[in-house]
């Protein structure tokens, strides 16, 4: 039977999802539950790739067992021997041909800023901190020039080894909060630190040292060092993987391109 498992994670303590020798890692975590259970190895699929320190309100992964499990069953034996910073939200049974990494049509992702000269210690590792004020208007107008079908390799890590960069962003917005903004984006799929990047780039925008007007040039030029920051990872969450292109409709409505889905680079 092929399981899918719905989660989500404190990633403060993890050095990202993906197994890493000798290093803590959601993947591991869920992979040491399962070889206990089956008495052998048992590889997780998931949807998505976070780095180190990223967190997950809605994460997904398939995995395959011959144990005549209920659903509500994996996900108490989940949750009892889990650390507690990972939480399986829900377990339920799909067909053999489902992969939650093809399967997967579209990504949303929050970023959380505070505004304050004085350091939340609180928020240490759940949100960034902004020491000057910025132009959240201007944000969130030139976070508009991110929507539709681009060439993101001037918006990713030098690292990314996918050759195709081209991703379709349905929504891209900057919006205040009660002590400083968020930054909302959900696309296609995204390549590595992609979101850390633009956030980066829109941070510049609202302290006045770079020009929105600018984006669809950077777009062009498919050139990394045109940006030379990246956003700390602690301030991303992994917030919504759509399985169906039904929920990409109902939200952002009928004109819902999925470009691409089997080359879509996680992070």
């Amino acid at each position: 039977m092929r399981m899918l498992v719905k989660i989500s994670y404190h990633g403060g303590k993890f050095m990202g999802f993906q197994v890493q020798h000798h290093e803590r890692t959601v993947q591991y975590e869920f992979e040491r539950i399962l070889k206990r259970m089956h008495q052998k190895f048992v590889r997780i699929n998931p949807s998505s790739r976070t780095d180190k320190g990223v967190h997950a309100i809605e994460q997904c992964f398939h995995f395959d067992t011959h144990l005549n499990i209920p659903p509500d069953k994996w996900k108490y034996i989940f949750n009892s021997a889990l650390p507690k910073d990972i939480y399986v939200q829900s377990v339920e049974q799909i067909s053999d041909d489902f992969h939650c990494r093809y399967d997967c049509v579209g990504k949303k992702y929050r970023y959380k800023v505070y505004i304050d000269e004085e350091r939340h210690i609180f928020e240490i590792d759940t949100k960034v901190q902004q020491k000057k004020p910025v132009d959240i208007k201007k944000m969130n107008e030139t976070a508009q020039h991110f929507l539709g079908t681009h060439d993101f390799t001037s918006f990713c890590s030098q690292k990314t080894e996918i050759q195709n960069k081209i991703r379709t962003i349905y929504q891209s917005e900057v919006n205040e909060t009660e002590d400083g903004f968020e930054f909302v984006v959900t696309g296609s799929g995204f390549l590595y630190n992609m979101v850390r990047v633009m956030v980066a780039y829109l941070i510049l925008v609202g302290e006045g040292k770079r020009s929105g007007e600018e984006i669809h040039t950077l777009l062009e030029e498919r050139d990394r060092k045109k940006i030379p920051f990246t956003a700390p990872a602690h301030g991303l969450y992994l917030e919504k993987i759509y399985l169906d292109k039904q929920e990409l409709v109902n939200e952002f409505g009928t004109n819902i391109e999925i470009y691409n889905k089997n080359s879509t680079e996680n992070v």
